[in-house]
């Protein structure tokens, strides 16, 4: 059986986790919620291989899911702000055909009212929110069951 590789995109202010806002986002740093999920593949799926990639930049975003549609069997985006705002990402991920799981820490519908709507939401097979970092770990399940 080969490998599949799963692309994590992570968007703006994501690497400020651990001290931005913990009541809503927790304690974690980002690289503490990786280090879970590459644990958590590395217990349950040997044939999975796994990529992280966070940026503030909206453009580095697009090339990235643009670049996952030969190297990923599939890819979990939490957008951040951007999910709100980015018709630019939401495009980039109708240009790939590879299973896209949406991930959010916070539930976005006990957030304020510009949050309730995803525009990136459109362009993936299924979202995940409010269960903070196992947030990550739930779209590995769910992704494992798409590819």
């Amino acid at each position: 059986m080969s490998k599949k590789f799963i692309q994590f995109v992570d968007g703006p202010n994501l690497n400020m986790l651990g001290e931005r806002e913990p009541e809503i986002y927790g304690s974690m740093t980002l690289d503490e919620v990786h280090k879970t999920v590459r644990d958590y593949i590395a217990q349950n799926y040997k044939e999975i291989d796994v990529n992280f990639f966070q940026s503030n930049s909206e453009g580095d975003i697009v090339d990235c899911i643009q670049k996952s549609k030969n190297t990923a069997s599939g890819l979990i985006i939490n957008g951040g702000g951007f999910s709100h705002t980015s018709v630019a990402i939401l495009d980039a991920l109708y240009t790939i055909e590879i299973p896209k799981i949406e991930i959010h820490l916070s539930n976005l519908f006990r957030r304020e009212d510009f949050r309730h709507h995803s525009y990136i939401s459109k362009g993936v097979h299924g979202v995940i929110c409010g269960f903070g970092p196992n947030s990550y770990v739930l779209a590995v399940e769910g992704m494992v069951k798409l590819i």
